[in-house]
């Protein structure tokens, strides 16, 4: 249980829009606001999949 603390980590990072409804930095052409809601796919992932193998060798 205490492992899933991870899965909190997308939730509350996309939820505080405030942090980057913001047009600079650009990356490729695209405002932070698009990329920065783009990169959490892959973090998301990884952040998932570190809570199940962590759940799992419990």
């Amino acid at each position: 249980m205490k492992k899933a603390i991870f899965l909190l980590l997308p939730f509350a990072g996309l939820l505080w829009v405030p942090l980057y409804n913001l047009h600079d930095p650009v990356l490729f052409g695209f405002p932070f606001f698009y990329w920065y809601q783009l990169a959490w796919v892959p973090v998301t992932s990884v952040l998932i999949w570190a809570a199940w193998k962590s759940e799992r060798q419990s």
